[in-house]
């Protein structure tokens, strides 16, 4: 930004402000009384706006800082005879400028702050997967399920007040192989609300209320999905959440014979997380309850369809529709470039594939905003159907046990490139299974 654009901003700004005519003298003697902006200059300097260098020059070509124009700002927003129309214009420049007006002591107003109270966020993927997985017969031939599935997904936060928040996400999907929308019989809408909620921050108090992200700390060994309800968490490094509400058990996630009793969840749960900036060390416990009759006489048909596992109930006696799983988790940061993760779960209420863990080492990350940054990892996961039903599934597959490696990268600014290797077998049938899969991810 310009002095000679900034002194064309000023001048509007203090025409009613000054309520004077432009009298004073003029100070600088780089601005000629031809000059344009020669009356603006001499009362916005008489006015104590602005001060030059000290060495009697204005030197309107040279390039302004945001904090210089901040400066400004501020013994502008100190005036109190302006018009209506000035103040307005001044709330503008100070929302602008609002962080650096609060570094400089200057308090700006909620209706200053929040006169741009929506902003968006989003970004557009594509997402390419290979999933090949020996047939019941081990003569070596895999099945193959292949998808190309491109995202665009619209994240607006609104600002209520200082507290709290409206957030939402859209997503529009299409899979490329047939440019139909994504859901399991290709005839769901393309474009759908995946979250909507409000939420309030307290120091250490937050809540959540209505449909969220639910990531708990196993990092997605238990819970990669959405809900609808509320949660609370409280705390400082040692912190507590409790969850409450539904959860999707749909036949839409593929895990289920076809059936659709209930397709949702009642979903109540807790977990308690320690983390520090003083400790190197972190850790946890949770414990979840789940009640729907879809849990009643269903098998993992998700996984057969690939050829993973046999025919295995939900519990042996098929009359079982709560589901019971506790978690523990515990990591070590070595540095500030790498870490050591392990998590263990069990659903108590299955008597088969009950059981999910996976030890992870980190080493770095991408960082979106950050070109050339990378980072890798590799990892052995054990996912147990009936444990991991909502965890996370992109490369690592839920029925299996297996290596996974992966890396990202961020070639340029905003634009982070993603690749996993997963390598396993099925946990009860002993059946190869290996998985190819690619992420492009452009932010904005």
């Amino acid at each position: 930004m310009k002095k000679t654009l900034v002194s064309a901003l000023t001048t509007a700004l203090v025409v009613g402000a000054a309520s004077t005519t432009f009298a004073a003298a003029n100070p600088f003697s780089d601005v000629p009384a031809d000059h344009w902006a020669y009356d603006a200059v001499s009362q916005l300097a008489a006015d104590g706006v602005i001060e030059g260098y000290g060495d009697t020059t204005f030197r309107g070509n040279q390039n302004i800082t945001r904090y210089e124009m901040a400066q400004m700002i501020a013994k502008a927003m100190a005036k109190s005879d302006v018009s209506a129309a000035d103040k307005a214009l001044i709330d503008k420049l100070a929302a602008e400028f609002s962080d650096e007006l609060n570094n400089l002591g200057v308090r700006v107003s909620n209706l200053e702050r929040n006169a741009d109270m929506v902003k968006w966020n989003g970004q557009a993927r594509y997402t390419y997967r290979s999933l090949r997985a020996e047939d019941a017969n081990k003569d070596g031939h895999k099945n193959r399920k292949n998808s190309d599935k491109l995202l665009f997904r619209l994240e607006p936060s609104a600002e209520v007040n200082s507290n709290w928040h409206v957030n939402a996400r859209l997503d529009a999907t299409t899979e490329m192989s047939d440019d139909k929308g994504s859901g399991t019989n290709h005839d769901e809408d393309q474009v759908k609300l995946q979250r909507i909620y409000a939420q309030g921050n307290y120091g250490n108090f937050q809540t959540q209320l209505g449909k969220f992200g639910l990531y708990t700390p196993e990092q997605g060994l238990v819970f990669d999905d959405e809900m609808s309800g509320a949660n609370v968490s409280f705390g400082k490094d040692l912190k507590a959440t409790i969850y409450a509400g539904r959860i999707d058990v749909s036949d839409d996630k593929g895990l289920y014979n076809g059936l659709k009793k209930d397709d949702a969840a009642n979903m109540q749960g807790i977990t308690l997380q320690y983390a520090s900036p003083a400790s190197k060390w972190t850790g946890g416990a949770a414990y979840y309850h789940l009640n729907s009759d879809a849990f009643k006489k269903v098998y993992e048909e998700g996984a057969k369809a690939v050829g993973l596992n046999d025919n295995d109930p939900y519990t042996n006696s098929n009359d079982e529709d709560n589901a019971n799983i506790w978690s523990a988790n515990l990591g070590y940061n070595f540095d500030g470039t790498s870490r050591l993760f392990a998590a263990y779960a069990n659903n108590t209420s299955a008597d088969n594939l009950d059981k999910s863990w996976q030890v992870l080492y980190n080493y770095k990350g991408a960082q979106a905003e950050n070109k050339g940054t990378w980072g890798a990892y590799a990892a052995y996961r054990y996912l147990g159907t009936y444990t991991s039903i909502f965890g996370t599934e992109d490369a690592q597959v839920v029925g299996a046990k297996g290596w996974e490696v992966g890396a990202n990268y961020a070639p340029f600014r905003n634009v982070v490139a993603t690749a996993k290797y997963f390598n396993g077998k099925g946990i009860d049938s002993d059946r190869d299974v290996d998985t190819l899969w690619g992420r492009v991810q452009f932010f904005f």
